[in-house]
């Protein structure tokens, strides 16, 4: 009897212990149905902004894309104009020259009949005076005269001729030489305006990319160039991109594409990779000096950045060495400073 009362208040005292058990479980069931509602509210807020920032820029970079139609059409009319001129121009000079021959050879021809008239005329002034001392003429000697006369004064004509046509050839060229100057100031402001233009998107591009990349302390940004450090992209003594460099490299790699869908075709723009090292000299069998070290430091970035589809004809890769320092002295803090990558959006 005593054992079965106490196996019966056992039991009975069980189902308390149950009770809070799952009561704490629906609490805690229904906490986590709270926070799945908050999230996915949130989600969804975040995904329509996303959308609606999406929208509006796909709508700014159609009105970017029909304003460079028709600047590029502006463009084609004029080089087409200048063209035209420049076709004119020549053969303007092509001209000019063969009319300076002929007037060159007018003018020998010219020079020696006067020369040969003024023989004449001594000759003829000896014969008026025997004449006048012998004081009579006879026929021949009068149609002499009268010959000599009239090729004198057809001489005379023919350097006036000539002296008119070299008159209204220097004002042609002088027109010739307005009208192209004219063009090339036109030119040089077309030239001035695309310059404009391509700095507008390397303001984008620096822009943007200054805000992708200013999470990470590393990169400096000095003027208009992004300065990454060796370290996050290769080990020491390497050539080798890391895991971090890459992942950094990706960023630019998608920014610089975006962006470069709205550049025109015609717009001569380079990504430059300039690769530099610290002064401590380096001697291996790989990299015999610090100029090889930097050149296959700057060319593997370009190679990794034509592997995720940026023009391999838009980029180019220099190596500076030891040699252009943006830190003085040699302590560590310093030759960290100088061995680095520098990426620049730039003209050819």
């Amino acid at each position: 009897m005593i054992g079965s009362r106490r196996r019966s208040r056992s039991t009975t005292n069980v189902w308390p212990g149950y009770v809070d058990a799952l009561s704490a479980l629906l609490m805690l069931v229904i906490f986590m149905l709270l926070i799945y509602v908050v999230s996915q509210l949130f989600l969804s807020q975040t995904l329509s902004d996303r959308n609606s920032e999406l929208a509006r820029l796909n709508q700014r970079l159609s009105e970017i894309s029909q304003l460079l139609g028709l600047e590029q059409s502006k463009t084609e009319a004029l080089e087409q104009q200048m063209l035209s001129v420049q076709n004119n121009f020549s053969d303007s000079l092509a001209q000019n020259e063969e009319l300076q021959q002929r007037l060159e050879a007018s003018r020998n021809r010219l020079m020696q009949q006067t020369a040969d008239a003024e023989a004449r005329a001594e000759r003829l002034a000896n014969m008026n005076q025997e004449l006048d001392d012998k004081d009579e003429l006879s026929a021949s000697q009068q149609n002499m005269i009268l010959q000599l006369s009239s090729q004198i004064a057809s001489l005379q004509n023919q350097l006036q001729q000539i002296t008119a046509a070299l008159k209204l050839q220097k004002e042609m060229t002088a027109d010739k030489e307005g009208e192209l100057e004219n063009v090339s100031r036109r030119l040089n402001t077309l030239l001035a305006e695309r310059v404009n233009e391509l700095e507008q998107y390397q303001s984008e591009f620096f822009a943007r990319l200054r805000d992708i990349l200013a999470a990470n302390e590393n990169i400096r940004i000095v003027g208009d160039r992004f300065l990454l450090p060796s370290e996050l992209l290769f080990a020491s003594g390497s050539a080798r991109l890391g895991p971090e460099g890459k992942q950094e490299l990706d960023k630019l790699a998608k920014v610089l594409l975006e962006v470069v869908k709205t550049i025109p075709a015609d717009l001569e723009w380079i990504l430059r990779i300039d690769g530099h090292t610290d002064l401590i000299p380096i001697n291996t069998p790989q990299f015999p000096s610090n100029w090889e070290l930097s050149t296959a430091r700057a060319v593997a970035v370009v190679r990794y950045l034509a592997a995720r589809s940026v023009p391999e004809n838009r980029m180019v890769a220099a190596g500076f060495g030891e040699f252009f320092p943006v830190a003085d002295g040699a302590t560590p803090a310093a030759l960290r400073k100088n061995r680095r990558i520098e990426i620049k959006l730039t003209d050819r």
